[in-house]
């Protein structure tokens, strides 16, 4: 009897850290799962693929990325698709926003959601009580969210309060993640060191940390080595940093002036005053530069196109300034430990709807510059941050686990082509996958399938845990 498949990928030379493995095979892919990998595999298959020639990696699982009505929107799924992508983390929410987004306009990706703590959206003030912090997380779990995301760079909270919300997740063994600073620092490298105090060894998500290394406080080079020292000392904080130079913000003003802390400060980094007429003197200029969707993706657009964005949305609308000084992104990325291990542990985007998703475009040319090895590339972009989301069936390529494919063209540096729980997400340019599945915890496994969305439910506590 000849053994049926789903799909056959053969010839392609697969890296798979979690086993060892960097040889030519083929792998099989049945009822959503890896069925086998071998250097032959006998049998047929409903679709298959010569992949001589190409990468073979475990999905890219890209742990920063924006979906939400309040940064990103729905083509962020789409632009995702295009950039390898087949699993992502959405860090600010709102959770019912995501939800609704991945409903109408998903891929086929699984993604999962931490829920920000906004004064005056999801919280009352900046101050809020534990009582009030802990209703916050009962609803965010509720409705889909694997936890909470404090904004700190951009609408901080008190430093008590930061504390309070870092602590109620880990009593609930929720996720956490902090964007760097509260009432009392900024979202530098004097907030990132604030931020691990505060965890106070509890398990935390600190966010991007090349956007404290952006020569505020000193010069940008040593905040790096500073943020290195940082991690090592606090070794229960997982974290990622990205590589494009545009950091993102949201360009709204409420009374003149940028609602977001960090618009203020790209604003004032470029010459410009921190007010609505200095927002539309930096568009008009091209300095600040407007997330702008055209034909279901989105630009950056300065001048007058991009000012006639800003102005139709009533500001409210994405901005992106050029923050992000490149010695700490490349040094922050590649950096090690005396043990080996990397001293950051993901490569991420901040991207989505944000238009830097390029983990394999950039990351890739760090591999051609033996910056950064193949097996490395691959630990960093996919293996390490599935662990930190307790995705223990993702970011690897052994038999059951989950088949999530993306294959890579080396010299060309791009993705070709992806699969996501053994279903087409892209197949060369084109964006082929379907509908969405959302990760979440028990508390919100109804609310996600009311939705008309698929779940995959991960356990409270299995997550932010080392994955090195």
């Amino acid at each position: 009897m000849i053994e049926r498949y789903d799909v056959l990928l053969r010839n392609g030379t697969v890296v798979d850290p979690a086993s060892g493995l960097h040889e030519i095979r083929d792998i099989a892919l049945r009822d959503g799962k890896v069925a086998e990998v071998a250097p032959t595999i006998a049998g047929e298959a409903r679709r298959e693929h010569d992949l001589a020639g190409l990468v073979v990696m475990p999905g890219i699982v890209d742990m920063h990325v924006h979906l939400s009505p309040f940064l990103g929107g729905g083509c962020g799924h789409r632009m995702l698709a295009r950039a390898g992508v087949t699993t992502a983390l959405d860090m600010a929410g709102p959770i019912e926003g995501v939800v609704d987004l991945t409903a109408r306009h998903g891929c086929g990706l699984s993604i999962a959601c931490v829920n920000y703590l906004r004064p005056e959206h999801t919280i009352a003030s900046a101050d809020p009580g534990r009582d009030d912090i802990d209703d916050a997380l009962t609803h965010a779990l509720s409705q889909g969210a694997i936890g909470l995301k404090l904004l700190g760079g951009h609408y901080p909270l008190t430093a008590d309060a930061t504390a309070h919300a870092i602590e109620a997740a880990a009593g609930q063994g929720a996720y956490l993640a902090f964007h760097a600073g509260t009432q009392s620092a900024g979202s530098n490298i004097e907030g990132m060191r604030e931020a691990c105090e505060l965890s106070a060894g509890h398990p935390l998500h600190l966010a991007h940390i090349n956007s404290y290394c952006r020569g505020q406080i000193r010069d940008a080079v040593s905040e790096g080595e500073e943020a290195l020292a940082l991690l090592a000392a606090h070794p229960h904080i997982r974290s990622e940093s990205y590589l494009a130079p545009f950091n993102g913000v949201s360009g709204e003003c409420v009374d003149g002036v940028p609602g977001s802390r960090l618009a203020a400060f790209g604003l004032e980094r470029g010459g410009y005053p921190a007010t609505s007429e200095g927002m539309a003197e930096a568009i008009l200029a091209g300095w600040a530069l407007v997330n702008l969707e055209r034909e279901g993706v989105v630009d950056l657009v300065g001048g007058p196109e991009g000012l006639a964005a800003w102005r139709a949305c009533g500001s409210n609308i994405g901005i992106s300034f050029r923050a992000n000084p490149p010695e700490p992104r490349l040094r922050l990325v590649t950096a090690t430990r005396g043990d080996g291990r990397y001293a950051v542990d993901a490569l991420a985007t901040d991207g989505g709807g944000i238009p830097r998703n390029d983990i394999v475009a950039r990351g890739l040319a760090l591999v051609h510059l033996d910056a950064l090895s193949l097996e490395g590339f691959v630990r960093k972009a996919s293996l390490h941050p599935a662990r930190i989301l307790g995705l223990h069936d993702k970011g690897h390529l052994g038999i059951g686990a989950d088949a999530d494919i993306t294959v890579l063209d080396l010299e060309r540096r791009r993705p070709v082509l992806t699969y996501a729980h053994g279903q087409r997400l892209l197949d060369g340019d084109d964006v082929v996958g379907s509908g969405g599945r959302l990760i979440t915890t028990p508390m919100g496994e109804a609310a996600v399938r009311a939705a008309g969305l698929d779940t995959l439910v991960i356990q409270p506590g299995t997550m932010l845990k080392s994955p090195q």
